[in-house]
């Protein structure tokens, strides 16, 4: 008996290691292995190709959807006005929007043709402002030295310069096309973004745990306010620029070319940072080419305006916006400009807005308790 007994405890702990073997255990030796591991790494990086490719593809589109919703938040503030005066959310949108829609018939109306009339005259007078180059001084001696002249008209009568001009006259159509059908896409998904903005930032704070929703709205309203007053005060500062352009080349005598001139001085003037130089730049560039006089003031003018806008007009009006440091602004739209180009360097500012409040409400809280 004792014998057996001891045969048994002997023979015992042999199928007992092996039943011991957990199902996780396997699973870890099974993933161990080096086919399997390297195999289930491969799988895993085909898969991040796929859904990166399928990000990408979907680009613009995501652009759109980023741009509307800018948008309407800028809107935002203007439907709240109307809500507060006694309409309901519906008619406050309708009437925000039968704004917008009047304001731009209006001005395709009225400006339109004198744009048109000017922008003619402007392509007109181009080829008597380049024989005033021609004999200017400074050009006939950089002629002299490298030949400038000859090499523009070379390429201008070399064979592949009429494809190439056709070519890009058929490339800036289908531009035009894609532009304006981009415009449509954002107008109406910014009309359903303005009109449903209340129930999206609702859905957005559904997603955050119940003790936190309120904190997670409050931080939600106060980052769609500030993009909205973001967005609000570049349009007044790009109106301001518009307007002293307009007021300052109808001053000075260029008045043929004041409204399309100040047009472009108004759109270029909502990009950051360079926005504002590029379009001083076109407006002096053609006023140097009608008179040198005239060339001089421009420049003059665009010197002092930009450093009152800088120092003046643009902090007054977005002190309540976008309360953040200089080199934050320059480096955010750098990154932005960068990424999304034109876009991305509108859009930079507002957001990097957002990271810093999103950092200064959630982040350094956590860090002071630690």
């Amino acid at each position: 008996m004792r014998a057996g007994r001891v045969t048994r405890e002997h023979r015992g702990p042999g199928p007992a290691s092996t039943r011991d073997r957990s199902p996780g255990r396997a699973r870890a030796f099974a993933l161990a292995h080096p086919f399997r591991l390297g195999f289930l790494a491969a799988a895993g990086a085909l898969l991040a190709w796929w859904l990166g490719g399928l990000v990408l593809s979907v680009g613009p589109i995501l652009i759109q959807v980023l741009v509307a919703f800018f948008l309407a938040a800028g809107l935002n503030p203007a439907v709240e006005f109307f809500e507060k005066h006694g309409l309901r959310r519906p008619m406050a949108v309708l009437a925000v929007v039968a704004i917008v829609i009047v304001a731009l018939a209006l001005f395709l109306v009225a400006l339109v043709p004198v744009i048109a009339d000017q922008v003619a005259a402007i392509v007109k007078n181009t080829p008597d402002w380049a024989s005033q180059l021609q004999h200017n001084h400074t050009i006939q001696r950089l002629d002299r030295q490298y030949d400038l002249i000859g090499k523009v008209q070379d390429a201008v009568t070399n064979a592949k310069f009429g494809r190439t001009v056709f070519g890009g006259v058929v490339g800036v159509g289908f531009a035009v096309l894609s532009g304006l059908l981009n415009a449509f896409v954002i107008f109406v998904l910014t009309l359903y973004f303005v009109s449903g903005l209340n129930r999206i930032t609702t859905s957005l704070v559904e997603l955050a745990p119940a003790s936190k929703r309120a904190r997670v709205r409050a931080l939600v309203d106060e980052i769609i306010g500030n993009i909205g007053s973001y967005v609000s005060g570049a349009f007044v500062v790009a109106l301001c620029a518009g307007v002293a352009t307009l007021v300052f080349l109808l001053v000075i005598g260029l008045g043929s070319y004041a409204v399309a001139l100040a047009l472009v001085v108004a759109l270029l003037d909502v990009i950051p940072m360079i926005g504002a130089t590029l379009g001083a730049v076109i407006v002096t560039a053609i006023a140097f080419a009608t008179s040198p006089t005239d060339g001089l003031a421009c420049l003059v003018f665009y010197v002092v305006y930009q450093q009152f806008e800088n120092y003046v007009v643009y902090p007054r009006v977005m002190a309540r916006s976008v309360d953040i440091p200089g080199s934050v602004i320059v480096i955010a739209a750098l990154i932005g400009a960068s990424l999304l180009g034109v876009i991305g360097a509108l859009l930079a500012i507002p957001t990097a807005a957002a990271i810093l409040l999103l950092v200064k409400e959630i982040h350094l809280p956590r860090q002071a308790t630690r």
